[in-house]
């Protein structure tokens, strides 16, 4: 029987370049303005809770203007988002609201799009 030779082979590893990519910076979400409004004479404090400010009342108070009139500018991401006014403490949807939903506790809750 004959003895077989080995030959040895030469393998080179491909050389690897790095390069240097850049990461895309993420942008910032973009953010909408929505302007809301309660007309309540006599009443001592209005907050708007919905679904953009995980319905936390203490978060977005409206500022009192003249005749009853209470103003928030609120900076909020885009979407569509369901909300309600707390005047002195109850719950109330936006009478000038153009959307409403039904809510789990047997009301409505109001609608505004960003």
């Amino acid at each position: 029987m004959k003895k077989s030779k080995i030959i040895p082979i030469k393998t080179e590893r491909p050389k690897l370049e790095c390069i240097n990519i850049p990461a895309a910076k993420p942008e910032p979400p973009k953010l909408g303005r929505v302007c809301f409004e309660f007309v309540k004479p006599g009443a001592k404090r209005v907050c708007v809770a919905g679904s953009f400010n995980d319905w936390k009342p203490d978060l977005s108070p409206l500022k009192p203007q003249e005749n009853g009139r209470w103003v928030a500018d609120l900076t909020i991401k885009p979407g569509r988002y369901e909300y309600l006014f707390v005047v002195d403490g109850q719950w109330m949807p936006d009478p000038n609201a153009k959307e409403t939903v039904e809510n789990p506790f047997g009301g409505r809750n109001s609608i505004v799009g960003v």
